[in-house]
C-alpha cells in the first residue's frame, strides 16, 4: 500500500510540476494567467489511499503588468473582460491581448488573424458616422476603407474683444465707403477657410468698422468679392457685451460646380472692452475630401479613424465581454479561452459602462505570472517529488528485508 501511496503522490507532484512549468515558460506572454494545480486527499472508505490532483485554478482575476507600446491600435482592458475575436471557422473565443491591426478588407484583427468583436458605427445617408447616434449591431468589428468625401461648410464661429478704444473710420470728418482694399475704411479684419461641396477651399474674410460709441457693422467677402448682404450690426451694453446675438446667414453662389456656400455665423461670447483687439475662436466646420491615414483605440473603445485632411471620426466600438463565472473559462492556445455551460453566457458592453472596465490605451497587459513565487513552488514540489521517492526506497529496501530474513 505504501507504494500505491507514494507513487500517487509522485503523479500528483508532476500534475503540479506541469502547471509551475506551463507558467514559467509564460511569464514572458502577453495577456498570460498563470494556473494552480490543487491537490486532494484520496481515501477507500476509511483507509487513506494517497493524493491527487483534484483541480486546476486560474488566476483569471488577476491584472498583469502594464506595458506602455505608444502604439495606437493596442490596449490594456483595466480590470474585468475578455476581448472577443472570431477566427475564420466562426468560432468566437476569448483574449486579454489586445494587440490589435487593420487588414486589408478593413477588419479589425488580432495577431493571429481573428476577427475582433465590436459594434459598428452609425451612418448617415452618405456613409458618415453619425455622431452621438450610439452603438450598432454587434459582429466583426469593420472600419471603411478609403477616403472620406468633402463636407460643405455651414457653421462659422466667431468670438474675441472688438476695442472700444477704436476710432470711427474718417473721424472726425465724414465716414468714407467701405473699401476691402482700404484699410483707412475699417477697423480690423479676419478671414475663415471655409469648404464648398466638392472639398474646395474659400476665403470668406469678416470686415469690422466701428460705426458709432457702442456698435460696429461688419462685411464680407468672399473669396476676395464683397459681398452686398448681408450687412451685420453688433452692438453692445455699457458693460461691453453684445444686446442680442444676431442671427447671420451668409449665401454664395458658387461657379465651379460646387454647390451654393451657405453658412451661418455665431458671434456669441464677443465683447467690446478697452484695449487691444483679440480673437478668441475662429473656426468653421467643414473639410475636403481625404484618405484614411490610421486608427487608433479610445479608452471607451471607440475605433477612431484619422485622415489626410485633419479629420478624425468614429467608425466602430470594440466589445468587451464579461462572464458570470469567469473562471470556468476553458484556456486554448494562442493565449485565448472559451465559453462553456459553467461560465454563463457572454455579456457584451462598451468598455467602461456596465460590468466592463475601461481600456488603456497604448499599452497591453503583461503575463501575471509571479516568477519568484513559481521558482519557490518549484522547489517545494522537487522536495515534495524527492520525500515520495524516499517513501519508495525505503519500503523497498523493507521488502528485500523480509523476503533476506524469510
Amino acid at each position: 500500500m505504501s507504494f500505491e501511496i507514494a507513487r500517487s503522490g509522485i503523479n500528483a507532484v508532476s500534475g503540479s510540476l506541469e502547471a509551475i512549468s506551463n507558467n514559467i515558460a509564460n511569464s514572458g506572454t502577453y495577456g498570460f494567467k498563470s494556473s494552480r494545480a490543487n491537490f486532494s486527499a484520496m481515501y477507500a472508505g476509511s483507509q487513506a489511499n494517497g493524493a491527487e490532483v483534484s483541480s486546476v485554478s486560474q488566476s483569471l482575476e488577476k491584472s498583469g503588468g502594464l506595458l506602455n507600446t505608444g502604439r495606437g491600435m493596442d490596449a490594456m482592458i483595466q480590470g474585468r473582460g475578455f476581448f472577443a475575436v472570431k477566427d475564420n471557422s466562426g468560432q468566437q473565443v476569448f483574449t486579454r491581448v489586445g494587440i490589435f491591426n487593420v487588414d486589408k478588407d478593413g477588419y479589425v484583427i488580432d495577431p493571429t488573424g481573428r476577427k475582433a468583436q465590436g459594434y459598428a458605427a452609425v451612418l448617415d445617408a452618405n456613409g458618415r458616422p453619425v455622431p452621438g447616434a450610439g452603438l450598432g449591431a454587434l459582429g466583426d468589428l469593420k472600419v471603411p476603407t478609403g477616403q472620406i468625401g468633402a463636407s460643405a461648410s455651414d457653421k462659422v464661429r466667431f468670438s474675441g474683444n472688438l476695442s472700444s478704444d477704436w476710432k470711427v473710420p474718417g473721424a472726425p470728418g465724414p465716414m468714407p465707403a467701405f473699401n476691402p482694399t482700404d484699410s483707412t475704411t475699417f477697423n480690423s479684419n479676419i478671414t475663415t477657410v471655409l469648404y464648398d461641396s466638392l472639398g474646395n477651399k474659400h476665403d470668406a474674410t469678416q470686415y469690422f468698422v466701428k460705426t458709432g460709441p457702442n456698435a460696429v457693422q461688419v462685411r464680407y467677402t468672399v473669396g476676395g468679392t464683397l459681398l452686398a448682404a448681408p450687412v451685420t450690426n453688433l452692438n453692445f451694453d455699457a458693460q461691453g457685451k453684445l444686446t442680442a446675438v444676431p442671427a447671420t446667414t451668409v449665401n454664395v453662389p458658387l461657379t465651379n460646380g460646387a454647390a451654393a456656400l451657405n453658412f451661418a455665423i455665431d458671434y456669441t461670447g464677443t465683447t467690446q472692452y478697452a484695449g487691444d483687439n483679440t480673437t478668441l475662436v475662429n473656426n468653421a466646420n467643414g473639410n475636403a475630401a481625404g484618405m484614411m491615414t490610421g486608427t487608433s483605440i479610445a479608452a471607451d473603445g471607440s475605433i477612431v479613424a484619422t485622415y489626410s485632411n485633419g479629420q478624425k471620426q468614429t467608425v466602430g466600438t470594440l466589445a468587451v465581454a464579461t462572464f458570470a463565472n469567469e473562471n470556468a473559462l476553458a484556456a486554448l492556445s494562442d493565449t485565448s479561452w472559451e465559453a462553456n455551460t459553467e461560465t454563463g453566457a457572454a455579456l457584451f458592453s462598451r468598455p467602461g459602462s456596465a460590468t466592463a472596465s475601461q481600456l488603456s490605451t497604448g499599452a497591453i497587459e503583461q503575463s501575471n505570472v509571479d516568477m519568484t513565487g513559481e521558482l519557490v513552488n518549484l522547489m517545494t514540489a522537487q522536495r515534495n517529488y524527492q520525500a515520495n521517492t524516499k517513501v519508495i526506497s525505503a519500503e523497498n529496501e523493507m521488502m528485500q528485508n523480509l523476503m533476506q530474513a524469510v
